[in-house]
């Protein structure tokens, strides 16, 4: 009795045990831990590794677009070359185009950063999270502020790229995979938009363009190899693949130094730059218009739009999207009223050419056709000088064409009136932190002083804006 009675006794208390244990598993699932962090690569995405000529351990890399809200993850191939493995709609980002510049302005970063494992979060308020590791070098040369910006779960962002909560379990197990293979810092190239000449034409009046020119310098690199680019800092600007003679790590250094350049892969970034400066210059003749996008706060992959996501941060923001406001050959801020008559002129010229000839009338007398052929060889002579894009809007091209004004960015000895907005001192913080996801849907409306100076004060440039523009 006694023997049968105490095994009765230890078999409940095993029962018990593994009772106690498959709870622990699930709290530990649904409240965070380390079980969201071990979880497995899904197979699909395993599949899709082998069918790249890839696997889970190789090193990886990640490009994001803020303009198109989109993350992708590179993974290396047995060559040593990296091929991109998937691309992932992004859920939310906050802020709008351009560089973060202190803390609690709401922006993203963007720039060239490194994740460690160290900056792995597997106990994230956010479901899971990775510090990007901002600010970098370039980022301190400039002494801008802040930190803590992460890549995490969660559709809410004050300044991070926020994923779904499966989403970046998925791209956290891809990263520690890859730090489990021996991979000791993951690149993460933060780009305003796809590198892309289109994209390069229309924003090409906008304050931040040489700062997003460097930016494209190491694109270029990358896209020419698809080897990880080399990151160096010297003279407050960005240098690629490029140390010093001497060896070494290029960081910060007042002047650039001499530096090693193998030539082969200089000469194909420079064959690469060539081509889409000479796209740029063809879609201006065409009449791409300039333009800049005002964001409300931030945005979102068109993927969402009509989802219904629980804790997605100020969901108001992104109802209407960001408002596009066409900018005249200055790159100022067009009233609405002029951007209306621009366009029925232009619908008006379109027409006439359409319409069929009439026949020419009588010749007037000598007199007349000689004052009468004057004036459009005057006319010619005036327009000549004017750019496309000057004739299309009927202004004055006083400052040379758009064409040229565009070479000239960045390019030393150009314009010296479009830099990227730097402030003399760090702006005072007014901002809140990150919602937490518990407070996300009671969050208090974002201060107008999230927006930079530039962007409040071309907003306020437009007379007639939209009522969505003027609400802000």
């Amino acid at each position: 009795m006694k023997s049968g009675s105490l095994g009765r006794k230890l078999f409940g208390l095993g029962l018990a045990v593994s009772a106690a244990a498959l709870l622990a598993g699930c709290d530990e699932q649904l409240a965070g831990g380390p079980g969201r962090a071990l979880r497995p690569i899904p197979n699909d995405t395993m599949a899709l590794m082998e069918q790249k000529d890839t696997t889970p351990s190789s090193p990886v890399l990640i490009r994001t677009y803020k303009k198109e809200a989109e993350l992708e993850i590179w993974k290396m191939k047995s060559d040593g070359r990296y091929t991109l493995l998937k691309t992932y709609p992004m859920c939310r980002w906050s802020g709008h185009l351009g560089p973060k510049i202190r803390e609690g302005d709401m922006q993203v970063p963007e720039g060239f950063y490194t994740i460690t494992p160290g900056q792995m979060n597997p106990n994230s308020n956010y479901y899971l999270s990775f510090n990007v590791g901002y600010p970098n070098v370039y980022d301190r040369a400039f002494g801008r502020t802040g930190g803590n910006v992460m890549v995490h779960g969660v559709c809410s962002s004050a300044g991070c790229f926020s994923m779904t909560d499966a989403q970046v379990a998925e791209i956290y197990a891809i990263a520690r995979e890859a730090f489990n293979g021996g991979q000791r810092e993951i690149q993460l190239e933060s780009f305003p938009f796809h590198m892309t000449a289109e994209n390069f034409a229309k924003f090409r009046f906008d304050p931040n363009i040489d700062f997003w020119k460097q930016l494209k310098v190491g694109a270029d690199h990358f896209e020419v190899t698809k080897l990880e680019p080399k990151v160096g800092v010297c003279a407050k600007r960005y240098v690629f693949d490029a140390p010093p003679e001497n060896g070494g790590a290029l960081e910060a250094s007042a002047s650039c130094p001499a530096l090693q350049r193998d030539e082969d892969v200089e000469a194909a970034v420079a064959q690469k730059q060539a081509q889409d400066d000479a796209q740029v210059a063809e879609l201006i003749r065409k009449g791409v218009k300039p333009i800049e996008l005002v964001y409300a706060d931030g945005g979102q992959n068109e993927h969402f739009r009509h989802m219904a996501i629980p804790d997605v941060s100020d969901p108001d923001a992104l109802a209407s999207g960001p408002t596009e406001v066409e900018l005249d050959e200055h790159g100022k801020p067009i009233p609405a009223a002029v951007a209306v008559a621009s366009a029925d002129a232009s619908r008006a010229v379109a027409a006439t050419a359409a319409k069929p000839q009439t026949p020419p009338a009588a010749p007037a007398p000598a007199t007349t056709v000689a004052a009468s052929t004057a004036a459009p060889a005057a006319a010619e002579q005036s327009n000549s000088s004017g750019s496309p894009f000057s004739k299309v809007l009927g202004v004055a091209d006083s400052g040379g064409s758009v064409v040229k004004k565009w070479f000239s960015f960045g390019g030393g000895g150009g314009s010296d009136d479009l830099k990227v907005f730097e402030p003399a001192q760090p702006i005072p913080t007014d901002v809140p932190l990150p919602p937490r996801r518990d407070a996300a849907a009671s969050a208090p409306q974002k201060p107008q002083a999230s927006l930079s100076p530039v962007w409040i004060a071309r907003a306020s440039a437009l007379t007639l804006a939209s009522a969505d523009l003027a609400a802000r």
